[in-house]
């Protein structure tokens, strides 16, 4: 998974040792409520007790892409294996009487943060508009990365281990170079042709409404 470009930026280097364990991705519908999930298969391993780690998708409208929220299974991390969270030790201030170090618990980047998705608070009328904007771009990237996993990674996953296939690359295209430049030579003669015209890309973006949000424009 590392090679996409997407999860890339998610996968942190103290995550590789426990995905060395992940055997499988499977994604299917769901129906009620519409929508899909992922789940994410593993061998036995000293980092995690569940066998099956599940991050669903519950769609209010799923042709219109209108999210309602994401859900995600809550991990059994074996004692002191949460790769969640890092531990900080310091030594206690001179002239302290407490001679031991002083240790805290932080939450940190993790590729497994994944399954713990934010969430649309319930109350959605008292936040401000710095907080759902951060809360928008936090939905939409966990999204982004859900459906990277559903639509890049599952079905061209040899395709990704082998390194074939590179980041943003089109799969349905591989070996069709010459098809590809008499298309760009196409699009070239278009855009000459209509000069000054452009057609504005599809923007995937949400909008905080009564406790969802909406993908789209």
């Amino acid at each position: 998974m590392k090679t996409n470009e997407v999860l890339s930026e998610e996968i942190q280097e103290r995550d590789e040792a426990a995905l060395k364990y992940l055997k499988d991705i499977k994604w299917s519908r769901i129906e009620d409520p519409k929508g899909f999930k992922l789940d994410f298969f593993f061998d036995t391993n000293p980092f995690i007790k569940n066998s099956v780690l599940t991050k669903t998708y519950h769609m209010v409208d799923e042709d219109d892409l209108i999210l309602e929220k994401a859900i995600g299974t809550e991990i059994e991390w074996y004692p002191g294996k949460n790769l969640t969270q890092k531990i900080l030790k310091k030594k206690p201030k001179k002239g302290s009487k407490n001679t031991k170090l002083i240790t805290k618990t932080e939450d940190c980047e993790s590729f497994f943060n994944f399954f713990d998705p934010p969430q649309v608070p319930e109350d959605d009328e008292d936040i401000d508009e710095d907080t759902a904007e951060e809360l928008q771009g936090q939905m939409e990237h966990d999204y982004d990365i859900g459906t990277t996993i559903r639509d890049k990674i599952i079905p061209h996953a040899v395709s990704w281990f082998t390194g074939e296939a590179v980041q943003g690359e089109d799969f349905a295209n591989l070996g069709d170079d010459e098809d590809d430049d008499d298309k760009d030579d196409d699009d070239e003669e278009e855009d000459e042709d209509e000069e000054g015209e452009s057609k504005p890309a599809r923007k995937l973006g949400l909008q905080l409404t009564s406790n969802m949000f909406r993908y789209g424009n």
